[in-house]
Protein backbone atom coordinates (compact mmCIF):
# COMPACT_ATOMS: atom_id res chain seq x y z
CA UNK A 1 0.00 0.00 0.00
CA UNK A 2 2.77 2.48 0.99
CA UNK A 3 6.41 2.30 0.01
CA UNK A 4 9.06 4.79 1.10
CA UNK A 5 12.37 4.46 -0.76
CA UNK A 6 15.60 6.05 0.49
CA UNK A 7 13.84 9.25 1.55
CA UNK A 8 15.97 12.33 2.27
CA UNK A 9 14.93 15.83 3.30
CA UNK A 10 17.59 18.45 3.95
CA UNK A 11 17.37 22.01 5.21
CA UNK A 12 20.76 23.43 4.40
CA UNK A 13 23.32 21.15 6.02
CA UNK A 14 20.73 19.58 8.35
CA UNK A 15 19.18 16.24 7.36
CA UNK A 16 15.65 16.19 8.82
CA UNK A 17 15.08 12.81 7.13
CA UNK A 18 18.15 10.74 6.37
CA UNK A 19 17.83 7.83 3.87
CA UNK A 20 14.65 6.32 5.35
CA UNK A 21 13.02 3.28 3.71
CA UNK A 22 10.03 1.16 4.78
CA UNK A 23 6.81 -0.45 3.54
CA UNK A 24 3.35 -0.43 5.10
CA UNK A 25 0.82 -3.07 4.08
CA UNK A 26 -2.99 -2.84 3.91
CA UNK A 27 -4.74 -3.19 7.26
CA UNK A 28 -1.70 -2.47 9.44
CA UNK A 29 -1.73 -0.10 12.41
CA UNK A 30 1.79 1.32 12.49
CA UNK A 31 3.18 3.53 15.23
CA UNK A 32 5.58 6.20 14.03
CA UNK A 33 7.72 6.82 17.10
CA UNK A 34 10.46 9.24 17.99
CA UNK A 35 11.35 12.19 20.20
CA UNK A 36 10.46 15.73 19.15
CA UNK A 37 12.55 16.73 16.14
CA UNK A 38 13.14 13.12 15.04
CA UNK A 39 11.73 13.74 11.54
CA UNK A 40 8.30 12.14 11.98
CA UNK A 41 6.13 15.05 10.84
CA UNK A 42 8.50 15.87 7.97
CA UNK A 43 8.27 12.29 6.71
CA UNK A 44 4.48 12.32 6.93
CA UNK A 45 4.22 15.62 5.04
CA UNK A 46 6.34 14.16 2.25
CA UNK A 47 4.19 11.01 2.20
CA UNK A 48 1.03 13.09 1.81
CA UNK A 49 2.52 15.21 -0.98
CA UNK A 50 2.54 18.45 1.03
CA UNK A 51 6.34 18.66 1.10
CA UNK A 52 8.83 17.72 -1.63
CA UNK A 53 11.76 15.47 -0.69
CA UNK A 54 15.38 16.33 -1.37
CA UNK A 55 15.85 12.78 -2.65
CA UNK A 56 14.03 9.45 -2.64
CA UNK A 57 10.51 8.39 -3.54
CA UNK A 58 7.16 7.70 -1.89
CA UNK A 59 4.45 5.54 -3.46
CA UNK A 60 0.89 5.15 -2.20
CA UNK A 61 -0.74 2.37 -4.14
CA UNK A 62 0.64 2.77 -7.66
CA UNK A 63 0.94 6.55 -7.39
CA UNK A 64 4.02 8.67 -6.71
CA UNK A 65 3.49 11.25 -3.98
CA UNK A 66 5.65 13.70 -5.93
CA UNK A 67 4.46 13.08 -9.50
CA UNK A 68 0.79 12.26 -8.91
CA UNK A 69 0.05 14.28 -5.78
CA UNK A 70 -3.70 14.65 -6.35
CA UNK A 71 -4.21 10.90 -6.71
CA UNK A 72 -2.20 10.25 -3.53
CA UNK A 73 -4.19 12.80 -1.54
CA UNK A 74 -7.40 11.05 -2.59
CA UNK A 75 -6.08 7.85 -1.02
CA UNK A 76 -5.08 9.47 2.29
CA UNK A 77 -7.03 10.96 5.15
CA UNK A 78 -4.64 13.23 7.03
CA UNK A 79 -5.08 14.62 10.54
CA UNK A 80 -2.17 17.05 11.08
CA UNK A 81 -0.78 17.75 14.52
CA UNK A 82 -2.35 21.22 14.81
CA UNK A 83 -5.75 20.07 13.43
CA UNK A 84 -6.72 23.31 11.63
CA UNK A 85 -10.48 23.88 11.75
CA UNK A 86 -12.77 26.79 10.83
CA UNK A 87 -13.89 27.55 14.36
CA UNK A 88 -16.65 29.98 13.36
CA UNK A 89 -18.56 27.28 11.45
CA UNK A 90 -20.93 24.72 12.90
CA UNK A 91 -19.67 21.14 12.80
CA UNK A 92 -22.11 20.01 10.11
CA UNK A 93 -21.38 23.14 8.00
CA UNK A 94 -17.66 22.53 8.21
CA UNK A 95 -17.97 18.91 7.15
CA UNK A 96 -20.27 19.89 4.26
CA UNK A 97 -17.66 22.43 3.11
CA UNK A 98 -14.87 19.86 3.34
CA UNK A 99 -16.97 17.27 1.50
CA UNK A 100 -17.36 19.74 -1.36
CA UNK A 101 -13.61 20.34 -1.51
CA UNK A 102 -12.99 16.60 -1.55
CA UNK A 103 -15.25 16.10 -4.54
CA UNK A 104 -17.88 13.98 -2.82
CA UNK A 105 -20.98 13.99 -5.09
CA UNK A 106 -23.78 16.28 -3.89
CA UNK A 107 -26.30 13.43 -3.57
CA UNK A 108 -23.94 11.44 -1.36
CA UNK A 109 -22.77 14.26 0.93
CA UNK A 110 -25.57 14.29 3.47
CA UNK A 111 -25.42 10.55 4.05
CA UNK A 112 -21.63 10.48 4.20
CA UNK A 113 -21.52 13.35 6.70
CA UNK A 114 -23.97 11.49 8.92
CA UNK A 115 -21.83 8.35 8.69
CA UNK A 116 -18.64 10.08 9.85
CA UNK A 117 -20.51 11.98 12.57
CA UNK A 118 -21.66 8.66 13.98
CA UNK A 119 -18.33 6.87 13.42
CA UNK A 120 -16.42 9.59 15.27
CA UNK A 121 -19.09 10.03 17.95
CA UNK A 122 -19.69 13.73 17.35
CA UNK A 123 -23.40 13.60 16.43
CA UNK A 124 -24.35 15.35 19.66
CA UNK A 125 -22.37 18.48 18.68
CA UNK A 126 -23.23 18.53 14.96
CA UNK A 127 -25.03 21.89 15.28
CA UNK A 128 -22.52 23.45 17.67
CA UNK A 129 -20.01 26.15 16.66
CA UNK A 130 -16.61 24.41 16.41
CA UNK A 131 -14.94 27.08 18.53
CA UNK A 132 -17.31 26.19 21.37
CA UNK A 133 -16.40 22.49 21.26
CA UNK A 134 -13.96 20.88 23.68
CA UNK A 135 -10.47 19.83 22.61
CA UNK A 136 -11.61 16.21 22.54
CA UNK A 137 -14.54 16.96 20.24
CA UNK A 138 -12.32 19.07 17.95
CA UNK A 139 -9.92 16.15 17.57
CA UNK A 140 -12.84 13.88 16.64
CA UNK A 141 -14.12 16.48 14.18
CA UNK A 142 -10.67 16.41 12.56
CA UNK A 143 -10.91 12.63 12.34
CA UNK A 144 -14.37 12.91 10.79
CA UNK A 145 -12.91 15.27 8.17
CA UNK A 146 -10.09 12.79 7.44
CA UNK A 147 -12.66 10.03 6.96
CA UNK A 148 -15.11 11.94 4.74
CA UNK A 149 -13.88 10.61 1.40
CA UNK A 150 -13.46 7.11 2.88
CA UNK A 151 -9.71 6.90 2.09
CA UNK A 152 -7.93 3.55 2.46
CA UNK A 153 -5.09 5.20 4.43
CA UNK A 154 -5.32 7.33 7.58
CA UNK A 155 -2.30 9.33 8.76
CA UNK A 156 -2.77 10.73 12.25
CA UNK A 157 -0.11 13.08 13.60
CA UNK A 158 -0.17 13.31 17.43
CA UNK A 159 -3.97 12.77 17.62
CA UNK A 160 -4.19 12.80 21.44
CA UNK A 161 -1.92 15.75 22.29
CA UNK A 162 -3.64 18.06 24.75
CA UNK A 163 -6.47 15.66 25.61
CA UNK A 164 -7.43 14.69 29.13
CA UNK A 165 -7.18 11.01 30.19
CA UNK A 166 -10.84 10.23 29.42
CA UNK A 167 -10.60 11.86 25.99
CA UNK A 168 -7.38 9.93 25.27
CA UNK A 169 -9.09 6.61 26.02
CA UNK A 170 -12.04 7.50 23.76
CA UNK A 171 -9.75 8.62 20.91
CA UNK A 172 -7.60 5.47 21.12
CA UNK A 173 -10.70 3.29 21.06
CA UNK A 174 -11.99 5.16 18.03
CA UNK A 175 -8.69 4.73 16.17
CA UNK A 176 -8.70 0.98 16.84
CA UNK A 177 -12.26 0.78 15.50
CA UNK A 178 -11.35 2.70 12.35
CA UNK A 179 -8.44 0.34 11.67
CA UNK A 180 -10.90 -2.39 10.67
CA UNK A 181 -11.42 -0.62 7.33
CA UNK A 182 -8.30 1.53 6.99
CA UNK A 183 -4.53 1.29 7.09
CA UNK A 184 -3.50 3.56 9.97
CA UNK A 185 -0.21 5.38 10.55
CA UNK A 186 -0.08 6.91 14.00
CA UNK A 187 2.70 9.42 14.64
CA UNK A 188 3.41 10.05 18.30
CA UNK A 189 6.08 10.41 20.96
CA UNK A 190 3.74 8.88 23.56
CA UNK A 191 4.91 5.30 24.03
CA UNK A 192 1.79 3.91 25.78
CA UNK A 193 -0.20 5.07 22.75
CA UNK A 194 1.74 2.75 20.46
CA UNK A 195 1.52 -0.09 22.97
CA UNK A 196 -2.26 0.34 23.26
CA UNK A 197 -3.07 0.66 19.56
CA UNK A 198 -0.32 -0.52 17.22
CA UNK A 199 1.00 -3.91 16.16
CA UNK A 200 4.14 -2.52 14.51
CA UNK A 201 6.52 0.32 15.32
CA UNK A 202 8.86 2.49 13.28
CA UNK A 203 11.33 4.47 15.41
CA UNK A 204 13.02 7.58 14.03
CA UNK A 205 15.83 9.52 15.69
CA UNK A 206 17.83 12.37 14.15
CA UNK A 207 16.05 11.62 10.87
CA UNK A 208 17.21 7.99 10.68
CA UNK A 209 15.11 4.84 10.98
CA UNK A 210 16.44 2.89 14.00
CA UNK A 211 13.79 0.18 14.39
CA UNK A 212 11.13 -1.42 12.19
CA UNK A 213 9.31 -4.37 13.68
CA UNK A 214 6.49 -5.70 15.87
CA UNK A 215 5.67 -3.79 19.04
CA UNK A 216 5.63 -7.12 20.90
CA UNK A 217 9.27 -7.79 20.00
CA UNK A 218 10.24 -4.29 21.03
CA UNK A 219 8.59 -4.85 24.42
CA UNK A 220 10.41 -8.15 24.85
CA UNK A 221 13.67 -6.31 24.67
CA UNK A 222 14.89 -7.07 21.16
CA UNK A 223 15.72 -3.40 20.94
CA UNK A 224 17.82 -3.59 24.10
CA UNK A 225 18.79 -5.88 26.95
CA UNK A 226 16.55 -8.86 27.62
CA UNK A 227 14.22 -8.53 30.59
CA UNK A 228 15.08 -11.91 32.11
CA UNK A 229 13.06 -14.11 34.47
CA UNK A 230 11.50 -13.76 37.91
CA UNK A 231 11.78 -16.82 40.11
CA UNK A 232 10.65 -17.65 43.66
CA UNK A 233 11.88 -20.82 45.36
CA UNK A 234 10.71 -22.23 48.68
CA UNK A 235 14.19 -23.03 50.00
CA UNK A 236 17.29 -21.63 51.63
CA UNK A 237 18.38 -18.60 49.60
CA UNK A 238 21.96 -19.77 49.01
CA UNK A 239 20.89 -23.28 48.04
CA UNK A 240 18.37 -21.83 45.60
CA UNK A 241 20.99 -19.46 44.15
CA UNK A 242 23.51 -22.28 43.58
CA UNK A 243 20.84 -24.38 41.89
CA UNK A 244 19.77 -21.57 39.56
CA UNK A 245 23.33 -20.57 38.69
CA UNK A 246 24.03 -24.11 37.53
CA UNK A 247 21.32 -24.08 34.85
CA UNK A 248 22.54 -23.91 31.24
CA UNK A 249 21.90 -20.49 29.71
CA UNK A 250 21.71 -18.64 33.05
CA UNK A 251 24.26 -15.82 33.14
CA UNK A 252 23.41 -13.99 36.36
CA UNK A 253 21.20 -14.57 39.40
CA UNK A 254 20.28 -11.61 41.60
CA UNK A 255 18.26 -11.92 44.79
CA UNK A 256 15.47 -9.35 45.07
CA UNK A 257 14.73 -7.59 48.34
CA UNK A 258 11.56 -8.96 49.97
CA UNK A 259 10.13 -8.10 53.38
CA UNK A 260 9.26 -11.71 54.16
CA UNK A 261 8.58 -15.07 52.57
CA UNK A 262 10.73 -17.32 50.38
CA UNK A 263 13.63 -15.85 48.36
CA UNK A 264 12.84 -14.23 45.01
CA UNK A 265 15.40 -13.86 42.21
CA UNK A 266 15.91 -11.93 38.98
CA UNK A 267 17.61 -14.21 36.44
CA UNK A 268 19.39 -12.91 33.35
CA UNK A 269 19.87 -15.44 30.55
CA UNK A 270 21.97 -15.57 27.40
CA UNK A 271 20.51 -13.73 24.42
CA UNK A 272 17.82 -15.84 22.78
CA UNK A 273 18.05 -18.59 25.44
CA UNK A 274 14.85 -19.78 27.15
CA UNK A 275 16.06 -21.30 30.43
CA UNK A 276 12.64 -21.91 32.01
CA UNK A 277 12.52 -25.66 31.36
CA UNK A 278 16.06 -26.08 32.67
CA UNK A 279 15.22 -24.12 35.82
CA UNK A 280 12.11 -26.19 36.43
CA UNK A 281 13.98 -29.47 36.01
CA UNK A 282 16.94 -28.34 38.17
CA UNK A 283 14.69 -27.24 41.04
CA UNK A 284 12.67 -30.47 40.84
CA UNK A 285 15.85 -32.60 40.86
CA UNK A 286 17.19 -30.69 43.89
CA UNK A 287 13.88 -30.98 45.75
CA UNK A 288 13.40 -27.19 45.81
CA UNK A 289 9.71 -26.23 45.41
CA UNK A 290 9.35 -23.65 42.59
CA UNK A 291 6.64 -21.12 43.49
CA UNK A 292 7.10 -18.65 40.63
CA UNK A 293 8.76 -18.63 37.23
CA UNK A 294 7.75 -15.84 34.86
CA UNK A 295 9.16 -13.72 32.06
CA UNK A 296 10.01 -10.16 33.04
CA UNK A 297 9.41 -8.14 29.89
CA UNK A 298 11.23 -4.92 29.22
CA UNK A 299 8.73 -2.06 29.08
CA UNK A 300 8.28 -0.14 25.86
CA UNK A 301 9.88 2.88 27.52
CA UNK A 302 12.97 0.87 28.51
CA UNK A 303 13.37 -0.62 25.04
CA UNK A 304 12.90 2.78 23.42
CA UNK A 305 15.49 4.41 25.68
CA UNK A 306 17.86 1.51 25.02
CA UNK A 307 17.64 2.13 21.28
CA UNK A 308 18.18 5.86 21.77
CA UNK A 309 21.19 5.19 23.99
CA UNK A 310 22.73 2.73 21.52
CA UNK A 311 22.28 5.20 18.67
CA UNK A 312 23.82 8.07 20.64
CA UNK A 313 26.75 5.85 21.67
CA UNK A 314 27.36 4.98 18.02
CA UNK A 315 27.50 8.67 17.16
CA UNK A 316 30.08 9.32 19.89
CA UNK A 317 32.21 6.37 18.80
CA UNK A 318 32.14 7.45 15.17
Amino acid sequence: MIEVKDLVKRYGDTAAVNHVSFQIHPGEIVGFLGPNGAGKSTTLRIMTGFLPPTAGEVFVGDHSAQEDTKAVRRLIGYLPENNPLYEDLRVREYLAFRATLKGIPRKARKGRIQEVLEACEVTEVKDRIIGACSKGFRQRIGLADALLANPPVLILDEPTVGLDPVQIVHTRSLIKTLSADHTVILSTHILPEVEAICSRALILHHGALLYDGPVSELRQGLGGEAGGLLCTVSADAEAARRCLEGVEGVERVERLATAEGPPRFHILTAQGKDAREGIFRACAAAGLPLLELSVQQVSLEEAFLSIMTQENSSEVLS
